[in-house]
């Protein structure tokens, strides 16, 4: 961590506000993801590594790594610790919206809160790629880095959020009515109040059908490594789900995969036979796979002196 001038205690109150900032990790992080990304910033951070550069950069690093990052990826690398973070984050939200501080200075949180739904998902997974490819290449880039990615958390879980999980601040007394209401009334009560609450009980998230919707943008972008990474993570929630398999089969074919397309294209055709994408692609990759057989098969010693010494060894 080169460059480096002083460790700031800030940093803790900030990654005890936000862990994932810290760490420099999506919200959508799961565990497989967060180890992935403690290991390489502990890697960045190591002594060793660390011992090319000057004794303040090495012991800021040192102060960085036990006093930010560890307390961080402990509270991120199990789900139970994960989800009080996120409803810890999700509360001061809810905060900072009733009373109208949830001010964003960074362009990119602010424009995060602007775009078109559809856009949040990706827009921000970028964000979040791009901002910390370099976060720990510095104490000055640390800095920088980690409330441009702790605001843009909050505008991420206010979008996520939307509206309806927003109470309004309460104005003045609610006066209370001293007789009952009539029988009617009564009635009305109870069944509104048997009514399912919305601010109970918040939806239930299809994260499969969101990991899809991030796949197939990256698709359309010619991003086919995080289109691929998306579907993987999607379809260990939904194994059977016939356009993910779909869209992964045609992920791998631009990459020039082809035997991971056609695996995937034929678990399209197990599950629907009749579905379009991969009647059109499964003939041509089953050609090209026969037409690499019988290559293979030419390339094959035919005579006991051309074999390997080790198949004529053992008589083969």
């Amino acid at each position: 961590m080169p460059h480096a001038k002083s460790f700031k205690d800030e940093w803790i109150a900030a990654a005890e506000k936000d862990p994932y900032a810290a760490l420099g990790i999506s919200l959508n992080a799961d565990d497989r993801r967060i180890l992935k990304r403690y290991r390489q910033v502990a890697k960045v951070l190591h002594p060793d590594v660390q011992a090319s550069h000057s004794a303040e950069d090495s012991q800021i690093a040192e102060k960085l790594i036990a006093r930010v990052i560890n307390p961080a990826y402990q509270r991120l690398k199990q789900g139970k610790n994960r989800s009080e973070a996120l409803a810890t984050m999700r509360f001061r939200v809810r905060q900072l919206a009733r009373k109208e501080q949830l001010s964003l200075s960074f362009e990119s949180a602010r424009q995060l809160l602007r775009i078109p739904e559809a856009e949040v998902d990706v827009f921000y997974e970028n964000t979040v790629s791009q901002l910390t490819a370099d976060q720990f290449v510095s104490a000055e880039r640390f800095a920088q880095v980690m409330p441009q990615l702790t605001q843009l958390n909050l505008a991420f879980l206010r979008r996520k959020m939307g509206d309806t999980f927003i109470r309004p601040k309460p104005v003045g007394l609610v006066a209370v009515p001293s007789t009952p209401p009539p029988a009617a009334g009564r009635e009305q009560a109870t069944a509104k109040s048997a009514e399912p609450s919305v601010m109970a009980e918040p939806p239930t998230i299809n994260y499969a059908e969101k990991y899809g919707i991030r796949a197939k943008t990256y698709l359309k972008q010619g991003n086919y490594d995080m289109a691929i990474q998306e579907l993987r993570e999607a379809l260990k929630i939904a194994p059977r789900g016939v356009e993910l398999h779909s869209m992964l089969g045609q992920a791998y074919l631009k990459k020039k995969s082809f035997g991971m397309a056609r695996a995937h294209f034929k678990r399209v055709l197990e599950l629907n036979p009749k579905h379009p994408v991969a009647l059109k692609y499964i003939p041509l990759l089953e050609k090209r796979a026969a037409e690499k057989r019988q290559v293979l098969s030419r390339e094959v010693p035919s005579t006991a002196s051309e074999r390997p010494w080790f198949q004529r060894l053992l008589g083969r």
